[in-house]
């Protein structure tokens, strides 16, 4: 990843909950001296951009749809929208992805339960970091929705039993899977469920969470410095 920036990169993160922080993602920014603050929208911040030159929508437990009881959904499906309009790098997460998917349109809707570690595939339409990803991939999955591919959306990864599991539009890019994950959030995640889940997820994670971390320095690294606006 080059350190080399025509000028100042701000990141503003959207945090729905304080349990899902930007995770491994804060040390890749660190790393490359790459400023970012947080939006903590269940604290009452407002949604606004600020001076930031990319935006980051983290997961949450709540649905996209739950727009009455949580009005700032709906401010940020706003913000969405003018960012890609305006061509301005966005990466959404898990929910975050499921904003930008209905910001645009697309139905998001209750689905199977994934939590753990689950195979995904690139797609033929893979283009910038995940033109160089594996063909199939292990991921940190953690979600009961998902969601229909928008209009002008080019899917880049797909699951075997969720099929979207990262689309592009525009500059935008939504994955509905975690990236971000360290230990001690996948620790923290999984706390209340049984046992022999826990146990599984503790190997699986020994075995694939350094080669996340490895895949997420990819996505960072066009996030922050690629041409993320050459898919349209």
């Amino acid at each position: 990843m080059s350190g080399e920036k025509k000028h100042p990169i701000r990141v503003r993160a959207f945090q729905h909950t304080p349990t899902e922080p930007l995770g491994y993602f804060e040390q890749i920014f660190s790393e490359e001296d790459i400023g970012f603050e947080y939006t903590r929208l269940w604290e009452g911040d407002p949604v606004c951009r600020g001076d930031a030159t990319h935006l980051v929508f983290l997961g949450g437990p709540m649905s996209v749809n739950d727009e009455q009881e949580l009005p700032w959904l709906k401010d940020e499906k706003e913000l969405i929208r003018r960012a890609v309009k305006r061509r301005i790098p966005v990466l959404g997460l898990c929910l975050g992805a499921q904003l930008i998917a209905s910001a645009h349109g697309a139905t998001v809707y209750r689905f199977v339960n994934e939590t753990g570690w689950y195979p995904v595939h690139t797609t033929p339409d893979s283009t910038g970091a995940f033109a160089s990803f594996p063909g199939t991939f292990r991921v940190f999955q953690m979600h009961g929705e998902t969601f229909h591919l928008p209009v002008r959306g080019r899917l880049q990864c797909r699951g075997d039993v969720v099929p979207h599991q990262g689309f592009r539009l525009g500059s935008a890019l939504g994955l509905q899977f975690h990236l971000e994950m360290t230990g001690r959030l996948i620790r923290d995640w999984t706390a209340g469920e049984r046992k022999f889940l826990q146990e599984k997820i503790g190997r699986d994670s020994e075995r694939y969470l350094a080669e996340s971390n490895r895949l997420c320095r990819q996505v960072a690294g066009e996030f922050l410095y690629g041409d993320c606006l050459a898919v349209q």
